[in-house]
């Protein structure tokens, strides 16, 4: 799942950056609010994890104005501002969560997670589709019960294929959710890790859907 982090501590933020990665998520890092509105009207991420004191444009000035624009991605507030007036204001500008620094790293990525959750409408934390289940807090595949292995970037793959199940995502659209910025892809990356899905799991358990991209069928479907 692809994060937008907008944090304009270089230190904080370049630490969440690499928490966030290692904890699965694919995040990407702004330093104001002005830079942030410009990559969340260009790119498409999964959530938002938004800064209050921010350079140019404030945090809240940002999410009122995604609100406003009827704009639904997810937003975790993450501020130093924690009387309980300021959360109400960021709670009702639009906020779904709020966490207050000085945070633990682990708990930002379970609030994620949860938020994440939520926005798919699937309340279970584990996925379920057919035979395979994805623990995204554990990091962990079982098909019909059994552990399966896979890299991280099969895991984030099919992850992204189970939450869109029965939807067809074409290649751009999971190159978009699968890759930071700054990281190199190559043309055939998705094919390549879809392949590896086919081997490990079953080749049947993800359509190709010639000139649109790739379906993991929906029980029954």
């Amino acid at each position: 799942m692809r994060i937008l982090l907008v944090e304009d501590d270089p230190l904080l933020g370049d630490g969440v950056q690499a928490g966030l990665r290692q904890a699965g998520f694919a995040a990407d890092w702004v330093r104001d609010g002005i830079a942030a509105r410009t990559a969340l009207s260009t790119e498409s991420f999964a959530a938002l994890v938004l800064d209050l004191g921010l350079p140019r444009l404030s945090g809240l000035e940002l999410l009122r104005g995604l609100r406003a624009a009827h704009d639904p991605i997810p937003v975790l507030i993450l501020t130093a501002r924690d009387t309980v007036a300021e959360r109400i204001l960021g709670l009702d500008a639009g906020a779904d969560d709020y966490l207050v620094k000085p945070f633990d790293l682990d708990e930002l990525s379970a609030r994620l997670r949860a938020l994440l959750r939520r926005s798919a409408g699937s309340p279970d934390p584990v996925l379920r589709v057919g035979r395979i289940e994805l623990d995204p807090a554990a990091h962990g595949v079982r098909m019909d019960g059994q552990p399966v292995e896979l890299s991280a970037r099969e895991f984030a793959l099919l992850h992204e294929l189970m939450t869109h199940a029965g939807r067809v995502l074409s290649r751009r659209q999971l190159e978009e959710r699968l890759y930071p910025w700054g990281e190199e892809v190559e043309s055939n990356a998705v094919e390549v890790h879809v392949h590896h899905l086919r081997r490990k799991l079953d080749p049947r358990l993800i359509r190709t859907i010639r000139g649109v991209g790739y379906l993991l069928a929906a029980p029954g479907a």
